[in-house]
């Protein structure tokens, strides 16, 4: 199926330059619904979730994405997180400018998020709990894994300082994208990509990560939207107790989770086809059921290839330019089966 991509930057509160792009069904009259992406730390949206945005649109979804301030093609210091509430808000604004626009009107909202996406999308539905339809959440970041959760004393010493050197890169951190992708080919091609940040992270970055996770970890019964939670069983980057987690304590009713074994943390980027069809399939499958179309509850083996707004859009053409370990990971980075509490 034609799948329309388009590219376009738009002004935050702050007056910083985000790219956004969209991914549009291009042989439906009119969307489905419409599915906004939340990226992980250090990624991007054009190049690394085109997968994800071209699959979606090819079912009949429109799909929205942008990349954080310092992300991607996104103006900012690189993967420099002053405060995780400027990444919250400004997907939020941007992503309720896009429901308000006319031909979007009256269309069901998703969020979509990934690893430390998936705490934005929570955050995202904390700020307007009735808004969004529903949550669509791969491996995400919201609590702390019992495994890792740094002794008090570590934190008070890195926050004694993180106002003096908030952007020094000093974090020890292994190599998540060895970590996160199992397909070698995809692996290589994921660590080609230049527009993903691939260093220590930032002292103050790292800070804000675990602060946001400590918070949702003591809020997960305050998520009421429905929600799908996807987790590789064999993730050593999140781990998947994060997931259960979030599942066992949120007050939703329409609620289903699905652990994958054998998968790791990459699961629509990294995993061979095969299981990366699995994982659309079920992606798709409970969109559709959720929007009222259970006709592609079967889908095909072979892939296809109130709003106030604090954006601007920018004038066209003006742009800023897996081996296994037991190390440790930050922020419930690490280091069974379908339940559901709804009908998918």
């Amino acid at each position: 199926m034609e799948v329309e991509y388009t590219e376009e930057y738009v002004r935050n509160s702050r007056g910083v330059q985000l790219f956004t792009c969209r991914w549009l069904p291009a042989a439906f009259p009119s969307p489905k619904a419409l599915v906004f992406l939340c990226h992980g730390y250090g990624m991007e949206c054009s190049d690394f979730m085109k997968g994800c945005g071209t699959k979606l649109a090819s079912y009949g979804y429109a799909v929205v994405g942008i990349d954080y301030e310092g992300h991607g093609r996104s103006m900012g210091a690189r993967c420099y997180i002053k405060k995780f509430d400027n990444i919250v808000n400004d997907c939020s604004d941007f992503f309720k400018s896009i429901c308000a626009e006319k031909e979007y009107k009256g269309k069901k909202r998703f969020l979509y998020g990934e690893s430390m996406g998936g705490a934005v999308a929570l955050l995202i539905h904390k700020k307007d709990p009735t808004f969004w339809h529903g949550a669509l959440l791969v491996a995400p970041m919201c609590k702390i894994s019992e495994k890792v959760k740094p002794h008090p004393m570590v934190i008070t010493v890195l926050t004694s300082v993180e106002d003096v050197i908030p952007k020094w890169k000093i974090v020890p951190a292994k190599d998540v994208i060895d970590s996160a992708f199992k397909d070698p080919v995809k692996r290589e091609e994921i660590r080609g990509n230049k527009l993903i940040y691939q260093q220590k992270p930032r002292l103050k970055t790292a800070l804000e990560m675990l602060r946001t996770s400590m918070t949702l970890e003591d809020s997960l019964h305050e998520v009421t939207l429905p929600f799908f939670v996807l987790h590789g069983e064999a993730d050593i980057v999140t781990d998947p107790e994060v997931s259960r987690a979030l599942y066992e304590k949120a007050s939703s009713v329409d609620k289903t989770i699905k652990l994958y074994p054998g998968m790791w943390h990459g699961l629509t980027s990294g995993e061979p086809d095969d299981n990366i069809e699995i994982v659309f399939a079920d992606i798709i499958a409970w969109l559709d059921k959720r929007c009222g179309d259970d006709a592609h509850l079967a889908l095909p083996a072979q892939p296809l290839h109130h709003y106030i707004p604090a954006m601007s859009p920018l004038v066209s053409g003006q742009k800023p330019q897996r081996p296994r370990s037991n190390g440790k990971y930050l922020c419930g980075w690490r280091g069974r089966r379908m339940h559901r509490h709804s009908a998918m």
